[in-house]
């Protein structure tokens, strides 16, 4: 990664109270940076409401489906409207950006990242964990698919967790690998000026490679087949002491292990932690 600042953070955005706290969380994390509002706009491609009343107003099948195609596109633009607005009332100047697709809105943030080239994709969790979070929720996909690093905030946050988002440090989980030395160095680019604490949660190993500055080594505990979850509890902890404002950790890579079990360290804080998490994922050099 370079040194520059941060380009574009693209926001997912449907409208809901969880996308809402999303922007709100990003426009205090990430103040100077640009932002677009991004709605994925999937079938049926409006609202029931409105499929009621054109199915009731139109002449045919033919004439329904351009109405739908008409309303719900309006609908859309005005639900990435709103998201702009939110950001403005928060202080951060967002543009609006929709992008028709028949599903997998996952996916499709992450094409949308890509092509607009962004440093960040943030997306808004219910806060479920375990099989329901797996099951239903956008930013699962986002994060297992996604080549930029993805921020996942919570909804709702507690009041002493939104209240250090402006000035808490990040804390990093660090062993040593490629994944955390560019998650660190992730953090260092998307949050300058905010203290980076290190973290290894230490499960009677070492860790890999030379540590960096200011390393924290945090007994875990939990067996070795729990590593992931005690991982993230560790991390937690910390988190909570530090009053930090996010939590960040290395992706290794996509894969249907993961995908299935979502036993790393990574998915484990994702579905655990209740603060914003950073899940950065590694890129080898070509």
């Amino acid at each position: 990664m370079d040194e520059r600042t941060t380009a574009g953070v693209l926001l997912g955005y449907d409208g809901s109270l969880p996308a809402g706290a999303a922007i709100e969380v990003a426009a205090r994390l990430l103040p100077d940076t640009q932002g677009q509002v991004t709605y994925i706009w999937t079938p049926p491609f409006a609202s029931e409401a409105l499929r009621r009343r054109l199915w009731h107003g139109v002449g045919g099948v033919n004439e329904f489906v351009v109405a739908i195609e008409r309303e719900g596109e309006a609908e859309a633009r005005r639900i990435a409207a709103m998201g702009v607005a939110l950001a403005a009332a928060h202080g951060w100047k967002a543009q609006p950006l929709i992008r028709r697709s028949y599903g997998a809105e996952g996916l499709q943030l992450d094409e949308v990242a890509e092509e607009t080239g962004a440093d960040l994709i943030v997306v808004g969790s219910r806060g479920l964990g375990g099989a329901q979070a797996v099951l239903s929720s956008v930013s699962d996909m986002v994060v297992h698919y996604a080549r930029s690093p993805v921020l996942v905030v919570p909804h709702p946050l507690l009041e002493a967790e939104r209240a250090v988002l402006d000035i808490g440090p990040v804390v990093v989980g660090w062993d040593g690998s490629p994944a955390a030395e560019f998650a660190l160095a992730a953090v260092t680019r998307l949050f300058p000026g905010r203290a980076v604490l290190p973290v290894f949660a230490d499960g009677g190993e070492e860790p890999a490679g030379p540590t960096p500055p200011g390393l924290v080594r945090l007994r875990r505990d939990g067996g070795r087949l729990e590593s992931g979850r005690a991982n993230a509890a560790a991390l937690a902890d910390h988190a909570r002491t530090e009053d930090a404002a996010v939590i960040a950790v290395g992706s290794r890579g996509r894969s249907a292990l993961r995908e299935i079990l979502l036993g790393s360290s990574a998915m484990a804080t994702l579905h655990h932690a209740h603060r914003p998490v950073l899940v950065v994922p590694f890129r080898a050099p070509r």
